[in-house]
């Protein structure tokens, strides 16, 4: 009978341990959940989204793991990511921080930009004029001009035009090296990406380029929802539930968002 405290704490402790480790395993082979804090990826993704991504889907690397333990180089198994992918990876100047944007470019690929319009080897890329999206920053409604964006390999997505002369709108060809990606975000005038490099003059800080597959992290593949700029708020405030969060945006597939 004295033994049982002892016992009931460590069968605690145990479960306690055994959770931590099913769910270390979980985030590192299966899916990682993400937040999205800034409007580099509207309309496709929104402040406030909150996804899972699929660690799989790209193999395995170092930035796989937890604390990005040099477990092992490159990636196990290989597997390339796809024109139009929404990938997350980690930002090549500093490693430790998480970037999400769309894959644009492959290894070989000649990309440009030329008066905002993508041009991928030489071949300028498909653009449609849509339905505005409303932006709402600061409770006051500006329409902003989306288009669809049709890459060579049929993958289709929304794209924001807010600036005609964008710091970006004109570049040189960039070539993507080998065992790197470009990358670029759907909200273009709006975000720091693989066209700010070294290269292109622009400011350290700034500088993104291109992404080497080591570093990617995995493709996103479902929002699981979404919440709006004022969801401040205690846990026990359910009164406020309905109106922290995004309608329709509950686990929505990013693939279903895109035309295939």
């Amino acid at each position: 009978m004295a033994n049982k405290p002892k016992e009931s704490v460590w069968d605690l402790l145990k479960t306690v341990i055994y959770a931590v480790l099913i769910a270390v395993v979980f985030r590192s082979f299966a899916y990682e959940p993400f937040h999205i804090p800034s409007s580099s990826m509207r309309s496709t993704l929104l402040e406030g989204d909150y996804i899972f991504v699929s660690k799989y889907s790209y193999g395995y690397s170092r930035y796989s793991f937890p604390f990005g333990l040099p477990l092992f180089e490159g990636r196990v198994p290989d597997r390339a990511p796809k024109h139009g992918d929404v990938a997350v990876f980690r930002l090549p100047r500093e490693p430790k921080v998480d970037y999400i944007k769309r894959i644009i470019g492959l290894p070989g690929d000649r990309v440009r930009i030329s008066d905002g319009k993508l041009i991928l080897n030489d071949e300028v890329v498909k653009q449609e004029r849509v339905d505005d999206f409303i932006n709402r920053d600061g409770g006051v409604e500006r329409p902003i001009l989306r288009f669809r964006e049709t890459l060579p390999n049929g993958r289709s997505y929304l794209v924001l035009d807010t600036d005609s002369y964008g710091r970006v709108d004109n570049t040189e060809e960039y070539i993507v090296p080998e065992g790197h990606y470009f990358a670029m975000g759907d909200n273009r005038d709006n975000s720091t990406d693989s066209r700010f490099n070294a290269d292109m003059g622009f400011a350290k800080e700034e500088h993104v380029g291109f992404i080497p597959e080591e570093n990617l992290i995995g493709r996103a593949e479902i929002i699981l929802f979404s919440m709006n700029d004022e969801a401040e708020f205690a846990f026990w405030e359910v009164w406020k539930y309905p109106s922290m969060f995004r309608d329709g945006r509950f686990f929505v597939s990013l693939r279903q968002e895109e035309r295939l």
